[in-house]
């Protein structure tokens, strides 16, 4: 059987954050065909094109890591209805210098887990529009909006409450065969500007 490895993006810096209970969650149920590998993101700084002529060794350790990686996962709360700003700042990073996107033709998939019942939706509309225009996949279907049950999940992400754990386990089985079937179509090559806009780099 092929293996697939799969880079994911927790996108909350909290210790105690649900999202990385919903992340070891879903590495517990995802097929064996999967292996996961955490790509950090709090040590980044704040990205500006200062930057773009040398890299600081967070920000290539970051996109060696994606680079590395057949596929991305996003598991991340909703911060004001939108991308938590170190996850944005982490995919600004990923997508630089302009003309090496580092997401470009890497299936990806996005989940996440609130208290309240919007279950991050409003955040993940947002970031389908930024994956769109990097270039990368994203699987569309099944859609996976988490309301957060504490009492459902183990210490260690193991989940309790087999409602849940069908839910999940759907979904990483889609998402696999997703992975699979855009690695088969893609080509060859990477898609970037070969000769970058000026303009664009001042940005």
């Amino acid at each position: 059987m092929d293996t697939f490895t799969i880079g994911y993006f927790v996108g909350s810096l909290a210790s105690n954050s649900i999202n990385r209970v919903l992340s070891k969650a879903l590495i517990s149920v995802a097929p064996p065909e999967l292996e996961f590998h955490e790509i950090a993101i709090k040590d980044l700084p704040l990205y500006s094109s200062d930057y773009d002529a040398d890299f600081p060794p967070a920000g290539r350790e970051l996109k060696e890591a994606i680079a590395a990686s057949d596929g991305i996962l996003f598991v991340s709360p909703e911060y004001n209805r939108s991308i938590p700003g170190a996850l944005k700042n982490a995919i600004d990073w990923g997508s630089r210098p302009w003309g090496t996107n580092s997401f470009a033709r890497k299936p990806t998939g996005i989940i996440g887990a609130s208290p309240g019942g919007i279950g991050t939706a409003v955040m993940q509309s947002s970031m389908r529009s930024v994956l769109s225009f990097l270039d990368a996949p994203q699987l569309n279907a099944p859609e996976a909006y988490i309301r957060f049950v504490a009492d459902a999940y183990d210490d260690d992400g193991s989940v309790k409450d087999e409602g849940t754990a069908s839910l999940l386990r759907h979904y990483m089985e889609e998402y696999s065969a997703f992975v699979q079937r855009v690695l088969a179509a893609n080509a060859p090559g990477h898609i970037g500007d070969q000769e970058p806009d000026s303009a664009k780099l001042t940005r």
